[in-house]
């Protein structure tokens, strides 16, 4: 049995090692254990191609935003290698040899590029931001603030629902029926609001769909838009073009932050997996291993999918009913793929002609010719069980910014695409994919003649292997659906949305918590800050019966 440690943390991806740092900073004896033979989870650099070593890519997760810049400066991630370079523009190409870009930092080519489309949309587009940042400026900081227990009647809780009220008053009316219509509506339905010509609205609804289980037209897609457009990289103005690429890949974000955690004196484990969580008279006591030995520490802090921390680790008995139902019906549904493609050439495109590298190489590349084409890609895998004929895909070319990932005149065209039937998660789907990925590299080879001929070679990475490799059930990035029903107070479980668990001592900080989806360690923050909290009060009452408010 080894220990004594203060701290353990199951499970070595971004949150994970952001609360080992957390905690290793504030003096605790931390370790983190991390079953793979790398940490960072989704947040890796891979050489995946074994005839073309030298050719590296962002393997899942691929581009960066909702890092807060405290966690930055806290951790001093830029002293340990972290460094993001702002990307290019958002850019369509489509079939009439016309394209649509949308500049970060140039409003004049954003208003000329839309304009070709509609006067009304490039004029709408100011207007449209300056919203779209009025909300984000209040609901974003909610992302950092923990849940309410709504519902629940103790002085404390009934405090902090007021606490949360309160915090959204600067909003007004019109500004409260504004933040609904963003948890509510569609994606279409906001976007028919601001705008008219089907390019502009195509364009502009690519971050509501990247890793959801729905097409445009679900209500409550809108939100997920606006969780993406709360983050920012380089400071500049646009709350839509405000992602960036990290240097050396995303695993060189999650190697800063281990040698963040490092220089605190966090101990990290590769190739440990936790086999239980050990617990005692209903409080966390430490794991055990697959290898058998046994850790001690009174606090645990579990960073994994609630699935496998909540029904594989512990003994439901332990659980609440209530709370065992809610992990049972957790929605964790994915149909996405990433394809990463090692080219000879940039793309060549019909509508913007040159394989030299010009502005819309740099930023997203975009296969979504329409809101239509969205919906049916979305529907192809959700009613017709089939993986989609015309995949959507939100792309990007990272070596037109970072040259550490290939040698000179190489370039690796990441594609994040969708959808395919949720149930591949659960076999792998080898040639169906290959079929998928096929086809989706004939469509830009539609925009861009050159694209299938210039692939040098491709990886094709599905649900199956996201859950089999990352623990990603479903293959779902966020660790559950970004849904209505699973935010805020109901993330994971209405009364345990405060990072804390029916287990005594056993925190979670899992993208399935509040602020989770995407690379932002809020959640592993989170976590770290309530077993501060927690190890600071004299003593703390059993969590069984929270979620009734009676306590």
């Amino acid at each position: 049995m080894a220990g004594p440690y203060h701290a353990i943390v199951v499970g070595g991806g971004h949150n994970g090692l952001v609360a080992g740092a957390y905690l290793a900073k504030a003096g605790a004896r931390t370790v983190v254990l991390e079953a793979r033979p790398k940490v960072g989870g989704a947040v890796d650099t891979s050489a995946p191609f074994p005839n073309h070593p030298e050719i590296k890519v962002s393997t899942y997760s691929y581009v960066m935003s909702l890092l807060p810049a405290f966690i930055i400066e806290e951790l001093e991630l830029g002293r340990h290698g972290y460094d993001v370079t702002p990307f290019g523009p958002y850019y369509q190409a489509f079939p009439d040899g016309r394209s649509i870009t949308i500049y970060g930092d140039d409003a004049n080519k954003t208003y000329e590029s839309i304009a070709q489309f509609s006067t009304k949309d490039a004029e709408a587009l100011p207007a449209y931001e300056a919203w779209l940042h009025g909300v984000t400026e209040v609901v974003g900081p909610l992302l950092h603030h923990v849940p309410p227990n709504v519902g629940s009647r103790t002085v404390g809780d009934l405090l902090s629902q007021l606490k949360a009220a309160w915090s959204m008053r600067h909003l007004g009316a019109r500004g409260v029926a504004d933040a609904t219509r963003l948890f509510t509506m569609s994606l279409s339905e906001l976007l028919d609001r601001w705008f008219e010509s089907e390019q502009m609205k195509t364009i502009m609804m690519v971050d509501g769909l990247i890793g959801q289980w729905s097409g445009p037209d679900e209500p409550g897609t809108a939100y997920v838009l606006l969780h993406h457009a709360i983050g920012g990289v380089g400071g500049g103005e646009s709350h839509t073009v405000n992602w960036g690429f990290p240097r050396g890949g995303m695993g060189s974000v999650a190697d800063s932050i281990r040698a963040a955690a490092a220089s605190f004196g966090c101990e990290i484990r590769t190739e440990a997996r936790v086999q239980r969580i050990l617990t005692e008279r209903g409080r966390a006591v430490g794991v055990a291993l697959d290898s058998g030995e046994e850790l001690r520490a009174p606090i645990v802090v579990s960073c994994i999918h609630p699935k496998i921390a909540f029904l594989q680790l512990l003994d439901r008995s332990e659980l609440p009913e209530d709370f065992v139902f809610d992990i049972e019906s957790w929605k964790t549904r994915s149909g996405v793929v990433k394809i990463n493609v090692a080219m000879s050439e940039l793309p060549d495109f019909i509508a913007d002609p040159g394989t030299k590298q010009q502005d819309h190489h740099t930023g997203s590349v975009e296969l979504c010719l329409s809101r239509e084409y969205a919906e049916r890609a979305f529907q192809d895998a959700h009613l017709e069980h089939k993986a989609a004929t015309r995949p959507f895909v939100d792309g990007a070319i990272p070596t037109t910014i970072d040259t550490e990932l290939a040698p000179d005149g190489v370039h690796v065209f990441s594609m994040f695409s969708q959808w395919v039937p949720h149930e591949w998660s659960q076999e792998p789907h080898r040639e169906e994919l290959e079929a998928y990925a096929d086809r989706a590299i004939d469509l830009y080879t539609e925009l861009a003649p050159n694209f299938r001929d210039a692939v040098i070679d491709r990886q094709v990475i599905g649900p199956y292997d996201m859950e089999q490799e990352l623990g990603l059930i479903g293959g779902n990035i966020f660790h559950g659906e970004l849904t209505v029903d699973q935010l805020f107070h109901m993330r994971p479980s209405p009364g345990f949305a405060d990072y804390r668990t029916p287990i005594r001592g056993l925190y979670h900080g899992s993208s399935a918590t509040h602020a989770g989806g995407g690379v932002n360690g809020l959640p592993g923050w989170q976590a770290y800050r309530a077993a501060r909290a927690d190890r600071r009060r004299p003593k703390r009452l059993a969590r069984g019966s929270r979620s009734s408010g009676t306590e």
